[in-house]
Formats: structure tokens, sequence, C-alpha cells
């Protein structure tokens, strides 16, 4: 079904795939791929290896754009350069915070209005449907703060960054990033009846996640199995790519590619994509479409891939495996985790199915829902379907041909644009329940369930097609392809009108125009410049495979005070470790105290700070005096692959805002997770995995001459680890950091850096 080639890789004429080849060099080969065509022309450096890239337009969603132009406020931000896409659509339907919802909502109107950016209101498209919609075109490059910024089957190569990158960009700054290889994904035959996107996607997941195959890549779709597929069925697959920790993705455009634009009035954004005569890849990932089955991803991971046939034939085996590593996962021993309890007659019976998102809420995933469906009344037992449209255009076309109807009446409930399904704040479902998601991720506690107060609930990823067969056999796990007997035919006309209100100022600045404030929105703390020395505290440790970004700062009810950095930093670990914001912040308080004293002068200390002086300076051997002068106070996390799963920056800038000074792993899981360290002025140390059981909650690591280790570019850091009295030597590693990063985690921050320079 998938195979997977190490490179060097040739294709011919995107149909030939060849191991070995003649006729040009491995380094002429590579610059006939999509991939190095695109990067090129957005390519502001006098390399061909290290980028500094320009992109064509920009978006974030409202539960980050505040965040990003507070920051980009603070360094320097006049007006937007480019186009700069605010949607409301991870936020829109939570009802917590009283009024901060809708400040959020205000604010960004507001800022489009004052810097001349283009606003989509809550309820019109989820953020990426829009971006598809109205934003792409081939050989465009777009980003976004959604690490779900994928739109390389409409030719356009989208990455998902963090708020920091963004800023840069409004800023006129470049993204620098180093020349990514390029792993082409071959694609041959034709699914099979009842074969959906995500079915697709979840194979290719499943076969490259835990080896890596593809981390940091871009995955370059060829081969002649693309003319197989719909649009609609090439976005489920694109925007899935995110959950191989690839950087991006691109794809062959063809007629299909042209029909899709002519259809949303855009035409002129076409072109024809595809590699060259010889093209050279890093690598192969070969999937057979003919022999791919409806799958199911079980908690808590994408990547936990089964088919839904193996699963039924099986299902004992594997939910007790499943619930071994839920238990490892949660770290709660209170909880008890049955899966088990889900077998009834032998058979897997589900709560709750949703269709909603970037992934699910496609116009073809909802109408070959109602056709499966057609009017057959869902279980009035404890199930719902819910789902969700990703765009009004779509939903204006279910309801011109009735496939609205039909799925209401069969007992379906459908609902407006949103993300909450896919990230934590809407349909969650209740304690001990499974729900089966065409949604972009699974993660622990991503439907909202909270383990410290004993909730928790479980998803699955499954394609729309095998969650209606399921709805149909009621309840019950089934896959589409034991179902669906005939092929669904698919006319689709693009209604512009829903898209009247949408807010375009771009090249239209108000400079007059006031941005209005709720009183939860708040601007960031100081951040002070890396000091001479460091002194870190060991705030937590986590020994887990790999930590998500929901686990470093869950979304759901800790989303609702994404403008409010303080607030929400009070959230940071609190579902995988709660003993994480006592700990930062009592070495916080020391830090604040420390600055104070060497702000005012002042000799006295208090007893805290007297102590931990004391003991340090003591082990280390050093003069007490000139001590707090030099060395400053933070905390540390230890995590072996930190940073798989959202772009969202408050994974690193909560941390930050409670003292964070640094992170220690044995590698991060993605790119865009170690640029939000730096970003936020955090250094991204790297340590052997041995590390991890030596360290301990409350260790001390103190690291002299810090600072001028990062100017000097040092890759090996001497640290010292102190437990009590008793002190040891480590060795700490610091990946490659550019100028300007090095730059950033000098001055503390990405804002302090503009600060410096606006000076």
């Amino acid at each position: 079904m998938i195979t997977l080639k190490k490179g060097p890789i040739w294709l011919k004429n995107n149909k030939e795939v060849l191991e070995n080849a003649v006729e040009v060099s491995v380094e002429l080969g590579k610059k006939n791929t999509i991939s190095y065509s695109i990067l090129m022309n957005h390519n502001h450096s006098n390399s061909d290896q290290e980028l500094k890239l320009k992109f064509d337009s920009l978006t974030s969603h409202d539960l980050t754009y505040v965040g990003v132009i507070q920051t980009a406020k603070a360094s320097g931000l006049k007006e937007f350069p480019i186009p700069y896409i605010l949607t409301n659509c991870h936020n829109s339907l939570c009802a917590v915070g009283g009024t901060l919802n809708d400040d959020d909502h205000l604010f960004g109107l507001t800022a489009a209005k004052k810097y001349g950016g283009i606003y989509v209101p809550p309820h019109q498209a989820v953020i990426h449907q829009y971006m598809r919609e109205v934003m792409a075109g081939c050989g465009k490059m777009i980003l976004g703060t959604d690490s779900h910024t994928r739109y390389g089957a409409l030719g356009t190569m989208g990455i998902g960054e963090g708020g920091g990158e963004i800023v840069k960009q409004l800023l006129s700054n470049t993204y620098d990033v180093s020349m990514p290889k390029v792993i082409a994904v071959y694609l041959e035959g034709k699914p099979k009846l009842g074969i959906g996107p995500q079915d697709v996607a979840l194979a290719m997941i499943g076969k490259v996640f835990k080896n890596g195959f593809v981390k940091n890549t871009i995955l370059e779709f060829v081969g002649p199995g693309i003319h197989n597929l719909s649009i609609d069925f090439r976005n489920g697959i694109d925007v899935m790519t995110t959950e191989t920790t690839c950087l991006s993705s691109i794809w062959v455009t063809d007629e299909k590619v042209k029909e899709y634009f002519e259809t949303h009035k855009r035409v002129e954004e076409y072109k024809q994509l595809t590699p060259g005569e010889m093209a050279c890849y890093d690598g192969m990932v070969h999937i057979e479409l003919d022999k791919v089955e409806s799958m199911i991803a079980l908690p808590f991971h994408p990547s936990n891939v089964y088919s839904i046939k193996e699963l039924n034939e099986n299902l004992e085996k594997i939910l007790t495996e499943t619930e071994k590593e839920i238990r490892q996962q949660i770290g709660n021993p209170e909880i008890v985790i049955n899966l088990k309890d889900k077998i009834v007659n032998g058979k897997l019976k589900v709560d709750q199915a949703e269709i909603a998102g970037c992934a699910g809420g496609t116009y073809e995933n909802i109408h070959d829902a109602a056709k499966i469906l057609n009017n057959h009344n869902l279980t009035d037992d404890y199930f719902t379907l819910n789902i969700y449209p990703a765009s009004t255009p779509i939903y204006s076309k279910l309801l011109d041909d009735g496939s609205a109807k039909s799925l209401l009446q069969s007992g379906a409930i459908i609902k407006t644009a949103f993300c909450g399904p896919c990230f934590g704040a809407g349909d969650i479902p209740a304690n001990q329940s499974l729900s089966i998601r065409h949604t972009t991720r699974n993660f622990p506690n991503r439907e909202g369930s909270k383990p410290n107060d004993n909730q928790i609930a479980y998803v699955a990823l499954m394609d729309a097609k095998s969650i209606a067969a399921t709805a149909l056999n009621g309840g019950f796990l089934t896959a589409a392809t034991d179902v669906i007997k005939e092929e669904n035919d698919y006319e689709y006309e693009y209604d512009t009108k829903p898209y009247a209100r949408v807010y375009n100022g771009f090249k239209n600045p108000k400079e007059e125009e006031v941005i209005k404030l709720g009183p939860n929105i708040t601007d960031w703390p100081d951040m002070i410049s890396l000091q001479e020395n460091i002194l870190l505290k060991v705030a937590s440790v986590i020994k887990d495979e790999v930590t998500t970004t929901d686990e470093l700062i869950p979304s759901g009810d800790a989303a609702s005070l994404r403008s409010n950095p303080k607030k929400m930093s009070d959230y940071t670990l609190s579902r995988r470790d709660p003993k994480y914001v006592p700990a930062a912040k009592e070495i916080q308080k020391l830090e604040l105290e420390r600055q104070e004293i060497v702000k005012a002068n002042k000799e006295s200390l208090s007893n805290d700070l007297e102590n931990l002086t004391n003991t340090i300076t003591k082990v280390m051997g050093i003069e007490k005096e000139g001590f707090l002068e030099k060395t400053g106070f933070g905390s540390v996390i230890y995590a072996v692959k930190p940073g798989d799963g959202s772009a969202r920056e408050q994974a690193a800038s909560c941390q930050r805002v409670l003292g964070g000074v640094a992170n220690i792993s044995k590698e991060y899981a993605t790119k865009r997770y170690r640029s939000n360290l730096i970003n936020w002025g955090m250094i991204p140390f790297t340590a052997p995995e041995e590390l991890m059981n030596e360290l301990q909650r409350d260790d001390y690591i103190y690291i002299e001459g810090i600072r001028q280790e990062i100017i000097e570019k040092s890759s090996k850091i001497k640290a010292t680890l102190i437990r009590g009295d008793v002190a040891k030597t480590i060795e700490l590693h610091l990946g490659e950091l550019s100028k300007e990063d090095e730059q950033i985690i000098l001055e503390g921050s990405l804002i302090n850096f503009y600060a410096s320079q606006n000076k």
C-alpha cells in the first residue's frame, strides 16, 4: 500500500521512477522540482541553500491574531505590507469568559481597518477554507499562524509558524530557513469505492510519523494517481500532511485545478506546475491508492493507525494495547481507562461523530455523508452527528442541492463554520465517551476533557464516509467500503454572496482608526535581555516519547484568555504537569527580586534569595559579590521531543511569561516550535536522552558565560547540574542559530530585538 524509499530518487516526466540516473547531476535534478522553483521565486538571499523568504499573503485566526498584532505594534508596525487575513473560526462559538470573545473580534476588525487588513467575520469560514477559496494561487506562498496552513493541492506552498514569524513579515523582514529536503509522494492507481481523503492521509501518517521520514521536509505530490483525485480529495490529504511533521507541501497541478479556479472566479491564478523532465528527490513515499483501506486513528495521535477491518477483527487486543498507551500519556493513575467498555456484542460502539473544519468540512465530504445516510434516521441512543461546513459558500451549496435538508431529516445537526471540534472548544463529549471525527487531530484532551478533574473522553480520526457509514449502522464502527456501492457525482457552484460582509482594507489603512481594546486584552510583560550567566530551575521533566503543544498549553477554555498573556500562562502544562506553574513562579519571583535589587542597588535580600545565592555560590566555588548582577534566574523544561502539533506560539510564550529561559530536549518535534522558543528569547538546548534520567524537578542548572557562548556560536555548552550541595558537570548542545536568532535570544525576545533596532 505504502512504501518508503531513501534518496536520491529520480522522477522522469512525472511518471517513471528511477533509483539511478545519469542524464543530469543530483544538484541539477533537485533544481527541477516544483519546490525548488517556488522557493527560489520567493528567496531574497544570494544563496540557494540559506533562504530568506517573503510570502505573498499571511493569515491568522482569532486564537492568535491579537498576540501577533500586539507584538508587531510594539515592534513598530505602521501598516500591513501584504494581504493579512484575520479569520474568526477558532473561538467563535466559545461561550466562556464574558465579553472576551467578541472583544477580540472587535480588536481584529479595528486593527484590519487601521493597518489595512482583511477581516472575515465569525461563522463565515474556517481559516484554511477561506484561503483556498480566495487567496491561494499556483506558485504562491502563504504563511499562517496555524500548523495546518497547507494549500499545496492548489499549487500554493503554505507554511504554518508561530506568531513571531508573521510579525517579521509584517515588518517586511524575511523567513529564514535552510533549503529543506524535498520528498516525492508518488501517487498511482485510483481509490476504491468508499475510500476518502482521510483514509489516504492516515495511512501515510501511520507510515512516516514515528520514523521521522519526512520531518521538516517539503512533500511534493507527483505521479499519475493525482489525476484520479478530485480537488476536495486532494485538499483533504494535503491539509493532513502537517501531522507527518513536514514543513510544507506542493502538488502537480492539472485541468482539475484550473477548473477549481474557474469555479471560484479566479482562473488567472492557475499555472501548470510540474517537475522538470528529470527531477531528483531526497526520498519517496510511494502510495498505491487502490490498496488503501478505510482507516481509523485511535487515541491519542493521528499516527496510531489501523484499518477499520483490522480493528474490528482484533478489537480486544488492539483496545487493550491502546488503553496501555493512554495510561502512559495521561499520567493520572486515578483515571480509569477502559475503552473496552465500548465493545457491545463484539462490535465497537461510538458515542459521537463530527465532520468539521478544514479537513472534514468540505463540500464533497458532507455531500457524501448525506448520500450515505439518505434520510435514514440516526439512533435515538446517546449518539450525535455534528457537521460543520467549512465555509458559508459550501453551506449555501448544501442548501441548494438538498444535502443539508437530507442530513437534518436524518437527525444530524448542521452548524456554522468553526474549528472547535478540531482544537477543543466545541462538542465536548461526555466523560468516558468515544468520539469519531473527520478533523485534523486527536491529541490527548483535544476534545476538551480535563484529566486533572478526572474527566476524560476519547477521539478517533476517520474519514467522513466511514463516519456516515457508522452513523447509518447505529453508531457501530463501520467501514464505508462495506456500504458504498456506486460513485457519487458532484456539481459545485461557488456562491460569493456570503462573503459580502468580509472587510477588505488592503492598501487602504486608516491611520486615524482607534483599535478597540477589551479589558482582557493586555500588552506583553517586560522581558529582560539574557544575562552574562544563567541559573535555571528545572520546573518540569517530561519523559513521554513526544510532548504536544496541546500538552504544553491546552486548547479549549485556556484559549478564551488568549489575549491576556499572564492569565493564559497559568494554564501552561496544566493537564500534563500541574506542578510546573508553581515551580516556575517560585524562581520567577526570585528573578524579579534580583532585578529590583540590581536596579535599585539594594543590599538586603529576602531569605529565599539569600539562601539560593549562598547555596549556588558555595557549590560552584564562586564569589558572592557580583553574582546577582551577572546571573539571571529562570525556569527550564526538559522534554524528550516537545512541540508536536500546533503552531500556536503560546506553547512557548506562556513559558516565557512565567520566566522561562530555556528548553532542553533530545530533539524538537518541529521547526516551528523551536522557532517559537527563539522568538520568545528562550534558548533551545538539546542533550542526550540520558540526561532525562538525571534531572529532577527543583534541580538547578548553572551556566557560566552563556551570553558569550552564544555570541561565539558555541555548539557545546558546559553546564553544572546542582542538587542540594552536590554539583555535576553536564553538556548541553546548541544547534544552528542564524545571526538574527542569536540577537533575539541575547535581547530577550523578538519584541526587544525590534525595539533595539528602532532606537
